[in-house]
């Protein structure tokens, strides 16, 4: 059987990344949402790994993780992350992916957590903004606050996620935040190639543009490998434009809860479907698990133990 060409119609070089394969990720809960803005949002680690075996079913190839307390509330607790991933590779081997995000400058839980479960992937914030959310039919803020991200914050992170031997995946709310990275690069934190996410529909960040997107990727260092992640209502057209674009996208209840239908999603596999068919019907494909870590250049399983370091 002839070999079928790559969506772009050019005979693809063997030692390149072949622009067919999707990486989707599903972002499972988030750390705002609740039941009471939707139902289907997981709470305890059981209900997480059964939505990340869902997801998982449907085609996403890594989860994104924000650790909760049975009654929804946050938690950055090292025993409840741990607890998740022992709940999820009882069910499925999708990637693990534990957000690291905080209001605060103490970092020391999240570091506990990534050296302690060492998940082939944790998210890294990579600027400080204003993080809002304005309604306008009120004409007020429904909440208004400072996301913090200082160099020595991000530092602190990514020591930890390097004695782990886990990858950064580099979360970009603004072009300021991608081009910040070369410090770091630098420095010797950040590791080329590099995985980044350029976050779309935040108020104080980029807005759901394609040219954001491009504008995005021109920035970000070559062959680094990214994705889309479009908030509310700019979800599924931004999903659509980072597939033409190349990239790679993520779905999942954290960034929206409703199909393109306008239903809201009884869970976040019915999320995945549609990206996954989304993937399919632009002449690409969803990589398998295999074929993600090798995209983003994880290690084969759970990141290993550092030297000297207890297995977990």
């Amino acid at each position: 059987m002839r070999e079928r060409p790559t969506f772009t119609g050019e005979p693809r070089n063997p030692n390149e990344r072949d622009p067919d394969i999707c990486v989707v990720t599903c972002a499972l809960s988030g750390v705002l949402a609740s039941r009471k803005q939707c139902p289907a949002i997981p709470y305890t680690p059981v209900e997480i790994a059964e939505e990340a075996r869902r997801a998982h079913d449907a085609g996403a190839a890594v989860v994104h993780i924000h650790a909760r307390n049975d009654d929804g509330s946050p938690t950055f607790s090292p025993a409840v992350f741990a607890e998740i991933k022992a709940e999820i590779r009882k069910r499925c081997p999708v990637i693990l992916n534990f957000s690291t995000g905080t209001l605060l400058d103490d970092v020391s839980e999240q570091c506990s957590y990534i050296r302690e479960s060492r998940p082939e992937i944790a998210a890294l914030n990579m600027g400080t903004m204003n993080y809002s959310k304005y309604s306008r039919a009120r004409k007020s803020f429904d909440f208004d606050m400072v996301f913090p991200n200082t160099y020595a914050k991000i530092g602190k992170l990514l020591s930890a996620m390097n004695d782990a031997g886990v990858k950064p995946e580099l979360e970009c709310f603004d072009t300021g935040h991608t081009q910040g990275v070369w410090p770091l690069i630098d420095m010797g934190l950040l590791r080329p190639p590099l995985q980044f996410s350029f976050i779309v529909n935040v108020l104080g960040g980029i807005p759901a543009h394609v040219e954001s997107l491009q504008l995005q990727t021109k920035i970000m260092p070559r062959g680094s490998e990214w994705e889309v992640i479009g908030i509310s209502h700019g979800q599924w057209r931004m999903l659509a434009a980072a597939l033409v674009l190349g990239g790679n996208v993520r779905c999942g209840l954290e960034d929206h809860f409703y199909l393109p239908s306008g239903e809201m999603a009884r869970s976040n596999g019915e999320l995945c479907e549609v990206a996954v068919r989304m993937v399919r019907d632009v002449g690409r494909r969803p990589a398998t698990v295999d074929e993600a870590r090798q995209l983003l250049g994880l290690h084969q399983g759970d990141a290993p133990a550092p030297a000297g370091g207890a297995a977990s």
